[in-house]
């Protein structure tokens, strides 16, 4: 069901900037790279927005942001649902890659009508981010806790590390 949701343009278009990496980025552009950030629906529950000042930036790795990983889990609210894209840098037995993952973040601790526009709205957002390879439903922090299960989503076993921790 079709909840009637708008994605906003400015939602658009930080999916494209995630999206479209820049062989020839200057360091300080590259700086200012989305690594993680989350989306959630307006005050008047019509349209989906970025979530105010719930981003990381590629340039507060090792400075402000240690663990990308852990840090984006602790940005998720506890009772609240969120959409989220998360540019996972990880290895296989075979090759270093870089991947964007949408997450619907739906903690069973949410109130059920946030969840139901939540859910019903999913669809369109994912019609906006075309090409996303990895998608992820996630119902609590269980879930999320350990890099395991995102390794998993990425590619099972032959994941060997994830943020440059090893799996």
């Amino acid at each position: 069901m079709a909840s009637g949701v708008k994605v906003t343009d400015e939602v658009i278009a930080v999916f494209n900037d995630m999206k479209v990496r820049k062989a020839m980025e200057r360091e300080d552009e590259k700086r200012k790279r989305k690594k993680a950030i989350l989306f959630c629906l307006s005050k008047d529950l019509k349209n989906i927005v970025l979530d105010d000042g719930k981003e990381i930036l590629l340039g507060d790795l090792g400075t402000t942001v240690q663990d990308p990983y852990q840090h984006f889990v602790k940005m998720l609210p506890p009772d609240d649902c969120r959409y989220a894209l998360y540019d996972a840098t990880y290895e296989t037995k075979e090759t270093k890659k870089e991947d964007l993952v949408f997450i619907f973040w739906a903690p069973d601790s949410a109130p059920l009508k946030s969840k139901m526009i939540y859910a019903s709205s999913k669809d369109a957002i994912k019609r906006k981010f075309e090409g996303i390879k990895h998608e992820w439903q996630v119902n609590g922090l269980e879930d999320l806790k350990d890099r395991h299960t995102l390794a998993e989503k990425l590619g099972g076993s032959s994941v060997i590390s994830l943020e440059g921790s090893p799996i």
